[in-house]
């Protein structure tokens, strides 16, 4: 039993003494549990409406009132009779569009690039508007789903499938790239080259950035024919925003590559990235119905701005001057993940 003892507290010793494996085994349960308990709700929340009221009655008004005054919705835009309602809900400004004709004749409009949520959220709309109908001679509101009249789920899920299948491949490949040539003994031929080390970090990207590209496109075709996706906006913006988002993937995995020392640890971080794409992405679950705190760090994970863009690009049809936003912020972190990497980067072993 002695001896026994001592293997254990030496077993002890490695665990604590490597914070990888304490982030594993006692970070990560915690993390997961947040997430799984906040993100994973089939509640709709935070949905911005745009309102066309023309009949401008007291009871339409207090049927605008009321939907403002719900929890899960709030009015963003009050419309003119001129007003587009589909350029709203390209735009991204509003998610449901409610118009009241001058006969009190409601309709609600919802993006049907989300079915799931389209349909959840135009029937809170009805039981709001039904509700406050109470009494009154009127037809229940007819209901339209843009891009996606038929609520088909592969117009949802198609883009995000597409975005979780880039990150996690390419991630775990260039991941083991430079700890594989540590582990072989044959980084220190790198080193000894009269390459600088930002041209090896780059070199090591363009055999998977090609091989990607490949996969890309296999993919794209796949969806197309096989499952009927539409490529409803510009083939070219979308190629231009998926290559982008298979550079930053290759340089998330090189990150990982450079910051660990052992091919296993770099492989499992990154199948970990498995969990923010998926929960935290906007792919399954709205970013609108998560709580503040997780909202934020959204924004730091590149799915969430590369399932957006092609699903507007895919299944809206949006012009590419509406996309500013997302080609920006995943060429920013592509930039930023390059010059951490080469900061990371060990000129000697």
């Amino acid at each position: 039993m002695k001896q026994f003892r001592s293997f254990v507290h030496k077993e002890f010793l490695h665990i604590l003494r490597d914070g990888r494996t304490l982030l594993i085994l006692l970070v990560m349960p915690l993390v997961l549990v947040l997430i799984f308990g906040y993100a994973v709700s089939t509640e709709v929340r935070g949905t911005m409406v745009a309102v066309s009221d023309a009949a401008h009655t007291p009871e339409s008004r207090n049927i605008v009132k009321a939907i403002d005054a719900n929890r899960y919705f709030t009015v963003d835009t009050v419309m003119s009779h001129c007003d587009d309602p589909a350029h709203l809900l390209q735009g991204g400004k509003v998610d449901v569009v409610v118009m009241i004709t001058a006969d009190e004749d409601y309709q609600i409009l919802a993006d049907g690039s989300e079915p799931n949520q389209a349909q959840m959220r135009a029937m809170y709309l009805q039981q709001i508007i039904m509700s406050n109908m109470a009494g009154m001679q009127l037809l229940a509101p007819r209901v339209r789903f843009l891009y996606n009249p038929q609520q088909l789920s592969e117009y949802n899920f198609v883009p995000g499938i597409i975005g979780m299948i880039i990150i996690l491949i390419c991630a775990l490949i260039t991941s083991v790239s430079i700890v594989r040539e540590k582990e072989m003994g044959t980084m220190e031929v790198l080193l000894a080259s009269p390459l600088k080390p930002i041209t090896i970090i780059l070199a090591k990207l363009v055999p998977y950035f090609i091989v990607s590209t490949v996969n890309l496109v296999t993919i794209i075709l796949l969806a197309h024919f096989a499952m009927g996706v539409p490529v409803a906006g510009s083939l070219v913006a979308f190629a231009i925003l998926s290559v982008l988002y298979i550079f930053v993937s290759l340089a998330l995995g090189l990150l990982i590559s450079c910051a660990v020392s052992s091919q296993l640890a770099a492989m499992l971080l990154s199948v970990l990235l498995f969990v923010p794409t998926v929960y935290l992405s906007g792919m399954i679950f709205p970013i609108e119905s998560l709580p503040p705190a997780l909202q934020r760090p959204t924004n730091v994970v590149p799915a969430t701005w590369y399932i957006d863009g092609a699903r507007r690009l895919l299944i809206q049809g949006v012009p590419v001057q509406y996309l500013v936003k997302d080609f920006a912020v995943l060429a920013l972190q592509a930039v930023v993940l390059v010059f951490v990497s080469f900061k990371l980067f060990k000129k000697r072993l």
